[in-house]
């Protein structure tokens, strides 16, 4: 079976990024991708509002991971996009945040090239950004952290491959993505290696969402605040002095009537596209 046999054109990959869940944050690009995809394969990060973006005819296809849960297999994931390609559909690889930040994309990307399928790689906000600012907190700020580093709470075994000693001298901001069940494992390491459990951290659920979540506390309070106020998911566990700067930029919450009725708008136009 060629690559052109079914609609009579050549198949196409976009592996995009959806952002954080709010549609108004994905760019130009992937809007266009996905109004003239003929199919979508998405995560369970996507948010609903971004879904709808998705037009009538395409044919939808959930693939999510969660953690703890049974889920897809990476390698059946590769196989089911892999597949539409080579029946000459237009295919969209819809993650949350953006595909090569802890989203499989690197994988799903080399997994094309070997099958010679055509893909294009679309950015997207990732949770380190996204989250951050919708807190008000900048991840570098002059004097205070000249930069930023991401890590996973676990990896693709689930195992402690971390260099704690480094990151816990660095100085930078630390951006921990699925890190909830982890938190103990995050704190004491972090502390076991010299960071002052002082250290202002914030746990940031739903960033940019409606219902966006924003705990904060000390390090030494990390694995409490977790097991006390159990926080939503998705999250992502910031850690850094510039925590504190959220107390004076924070803006989400204080929003104007503006922000309001742009998104009564967006809501009343979406639905009249959809009817």
């Amino acid at each position: 079976m060629t690559i052109e046999s079914i609609y009579g054109r050549k198949g196409h990959v976009y592996l995009v990024g959806a952002g954080l869940g709010d549609p108004e944050l994905m760019t130009v690009k992937a809007c266009r991708i996905l109004a003239r995809s003929d199919v979508v394969i998405y995560d369970n990060l996507v948010s609903d509002e971004v879904m709808q973006f998705i037009p009538r005819h395409a044919e939808i296809i959930y693939v999510g991971k969660i953690f703890d849960s049974k889920c897809h297999l990476q390698e059946e994931i590769n196989k089911e996009i892999i597949k539409h390609a080579k029946l000459g559909k237009s295919v969209c690889r819809l993650k949350g945040g953006d595909p090569f930040v802890f989203g499989r994309g690197g994988e799903e990307a080399i997994a094309l090239a070997n099958a010679n399928v055509p893909y294009e790689v679309v950015p997207g906000i990732t949770a380190a950004i996204g989250c951050c600012d919708y807190a008000g907190i900048p991840v570098t700020h002059r004097g205070v952290s000249s930069g930023m580093t991401i890590v996973t709470g676990r990896d693709q075994h689930d195992s402690d491959h971390i260099n704690w000693e480094s990151l816990a001298s660095i100085g930078h901001t630390l951006v921990f993505y699925m890190g909830l069940h982890k938190a103990e494992n995050i704190a004491n390491n972090l502390i076991r290696y010299g960071l002052d459990q002082q250290t202002p951290v914030a746990i940031i659920s739903n960033g940019t969402r409606h219902n966006q979540c924003v705990i904060t506390c000390e390090l030494g309070e990390l694995v409490d605040i977790v097991a006390t106020c159990k926080p939503p998911m998705p999250a992502v566990i910031v850690i850094g002095d510039v925590v504190k700067l959220s107390y004076s930029i924070e803006w989400f919450s204080q929003r104007d009537v503006f922000d309001g009725e742009l998104k009564r708008f967006y809501i009343k136009k979406t639905e009249a596209e959809h009817v």
